[in-house]
């Protein structure tokens, strides 16, 4: 659930005119004016915005609008009640009001047209609306059990207007500026390229940084209040864990590197297998050969001391 708030108007006739006229429009609830002809209501509008003629821009309009999930429970009734809750959550009370539903988007939403001038012809302060409108939608939606998008991406920014459409754009680009910067310094001048100004909050009487807020045109948001991933410790810590990640990979091989790492070790495993596949078959070869059986040579006989002299004396004796 998210509620859009555009700038008060200064004209009831167009605002009426434009809710209650649209096709398929239902009027769910309406408090101090006449609802039998469009007429009336305008007359009736422009009536009390008299008791305090000085404010010019006494036209209030704001749109809820809720989660397609949603759609299946949202009764006219279930939706008249939370608008009414909504209402006296944002203090906007004793004073005259509308509430229609539109059916021309596939969402569903409606419309709350409210004079600013209340029945005791006091003006509505619409100081900090937008901020206090997101505390609101956020405690209804819990409250009624609405729908919650698990992450930001889920959100469909072309619903968003003003400080939200702003705050959401912020997320978008922080988030992506992150992923390229190691520092806190470096992420300060890609956003700056994005018109977004990075500002620091520091500890009283010191340089120590304790927290981080963004800006873009009129709009200003801590970190942790954009998301809470974008807050200056967490930030800080994300860019810490990104230059670890870096060292890491420069320290560990190229992807080509290691597919050449892995060919060759697979090249090695091949030839050991080949080498292998050799000696084997030249050992069955081996095997094959026929065996050739020599007798063994005798044992020759030692001849004693002097023995042989006096054989050869007697053999040259016989000569």
């Amino acid at each position: 659930m998210i509620a859009k708030i555009p700038k008060p108007g200064r004209s009831f006739g167009g605002v009426v005119e434009y809710n209650v006229l649209k096709k398929d429009a239902e009027l769910l609830f309406a408090d101090g004016i006449r609802t039998d002809h469009v007429k009336h209501m305008i007359a009736d509008f422009n009536m009390q915005r008299k008791l305090n003629p000085g404010l010019g821009q006494a036209v209030g309009h704001i749109a809820l609008s809720f989660s397609a999930n949603d759609k299946g429970k949202l009764t006219n009734d279930l939706m008249t009640a939370i608008a009414k809750d909504y209402l006296q959550r944002m203090k906007i009370d004793n004073t005259q009001v509308l509430i229609v539903r539109h059916q021309d988007k596939a969402h569903p939403h409606l419309h709350i047209v409210y004079n600013r001038v209340n029945n005791d012809g006091k003006t509505i302060a619409d100081s900090f609306q937008q901020y206090k409108s997101i505390k609101v939608t956020k405690a209804l939606t819990l409250q009624d059990g609405l729908f919650i998008a698990s992450d930001k991406k889920q959100v469909n920014r072309e619903q968003l207007k003003g400080a939200d459409k702003v705050k959401y754009e912020l997320y978008d680009k922080i988030k992506a500026a992150s992923k390229q910067a190691t520092t806190m310094g470096e992420l300060k001048q890609v956003l700056a390229k994005h018109g977004i100004i990075t500002h620091y909050k520091l500890k009283s009487g010191t340089l120590e940084i304790q927290g981080v807020s963004f800006s873009k045109g009129k709009y200003t948001f801590k970190g942790s209040e954009i998301d809470r991933s974008l807050s200056y410790g967490n930030l800080t810590k994300q860019l810490q864990e990104q230059v670890k990640e870096k060292q890491v990979a420069d320290q560990q091989p190229s992807l080509a590197q290691q597919l050449r790492d892995v060919l060759a070790i697979q090249q090695g495993k091949e030839q050991e297998s080949t080498a292998k596949q050799v000696f084997g078959a030249a050992l069955d070869l081996f095997g094959q050969m026929p065996v050739i059986a020599t007798d063994p040579e005798p044992p020759r006989k030692r001849k004693k001391k002097g023995q042989g002299e006096d054989e050869e004396q007697s053999r040259g004796m016989r000569i």
